[in-house]
């Protein structure tokens, strides 16, 4: 079974690869996901946070006035919060790219221009064959529109695809006011691709306690069906490629994706949770599904049934609200 995809202009032998994890930080790890035939290598994300604080810090300590920003330190995080300093990201990503023979993806979560741009090319330069622009910023700001808050990013894309040649990725939330508009002004932008979804970990409060507690709530299936949403109505306005990610854990969930549109399928919590030769166990069975239903190829698969090419489009549209809350009424009378 041809199970070849194009991902990011990437010619990948399929579209199952690790999603931006902690799986990466072990060399070890990573050899082991190539062996279960991961397509590609995704990154972590390294934060501006990361890179502004070391920049902040060199300077406390190399100008003569250095102490009276001392205070400009307790605005970041605490470097015991990363894993990796950005020398020592830069460092990793170039190992991992010795490790394997797979594209390795980097990716770089930031909130300037220029704070994009200085990494980007760090990025780069180090070896990564494309980049994830990993989007996460809330609008907890009043004044903040949305329609600033996304013409901020698409200059960063911009910004950024002037200053790099690799192929570059926008990692998006789903919770923008038209999602379908801003991912075609991504698209003009430049945007060689699109991931959906950003997961946002949202924190928990401890009412005993009286603090906010964090924690990490691995994805489910469950959280599939918004992601596959997008995708079928993305998949046939845009040029971008399109990744998927959050959700996927069965052979169900990675054909859903792809008959939606995805060109790429990032698994995390899947893997997490079964361990890396799981890819191996999905390429697998996605081969024999296809296989089992006469399929000739993925790509024969792929765009299947998204909004211009499945039977009934109006699923993806309002209408299907109000068949869906009709069906529960049905149901209980």
């Amino acid at each position: 079974m041809d199970l070849s995809t194009s991902y990011l202009g990437l010619k990948l032998p399929h579209p199952l690869m690790p999603g931006a994890s902690p799986l990466v930080d072990d060399i070890d790890t990573v050899r082991k996901l190539e062996d279960a035939g991961a397509a590609a290598i995704v990154m972590h994300s390294i934060f501006e946070e990361q890179i502004t604080r070391e920049q902040v810090a060199t300077f406390v300590h190399t100008e003569s006035h250095g102490q009276s920003f001392a205070e400009a330190l307790t605005f970041f995080p605490n470097p015991e919060a990363f894993h990796l300093g950005p020398d020592e990201y830069l460092e990793h990503l170039r190992r991992v790219k010795q490790a394997v023979d797979v594209p390795v993806i980097g990716s770089l979560n930031g909130y300037s221009i220029g704070g994009w741009l200085e990494y980007a090319k760090l990025i780069e330069q180090a070896g990564a064959d494309a980049l994830e622009l990993n989007v996460f910023s809330l609008g907890t700001n009043p004044n903040d529109s949305g329609a600033a808050i996304e013409l901020r990013t698409v200059q960063v894309v911009q910004a950024v695809r002037k200053a790099v040649r690799i192929p570059v990725a926008v990692k998006l939330s789903p919770y923008y006011t038209s999602l379908a508009h801003f991912a075609s002004k991504l698209d003009e932008a430049g945007a060689d691709g699109l991931v959906l979804f950003n997961r946002f970990y949202q924190p928990d409060i401890d009412v005993e306690e009286l603090e906010v507690r964090r924690h990490v709530h691995l994805s489910s299936s469950a959280e599939l069906p918004l992601r596959v949403t997008w995708l079928a109505i993305l998949s046939p306005k845009i040029k971008a490629s399109l990744a998927v990610t959050g959700g996927v854990h069965t052979v169900n969930d990675a054909v859903q994706s792809i008959m939606a549109g995805a060109h790429a399928i990032q698994l995390v919590s899947a893997l997490l949770k079964r361990g890396p030769q799981y890819l191996a166990t999905l390429r697998q069975e996605l081969a024999q599904w296809l296989e089992e239903h006469e399929y000739h190829s993925l790509r024969q698969a792929q765009g299947s049934m998204n909004l211009e090419a499945c039977p009934d489009p109006q699923v993806y549209a309002r209408a299907n609200y109000m068949l869906v809350l009709q069906s529960w009424r049905d149901m209980v009378s």
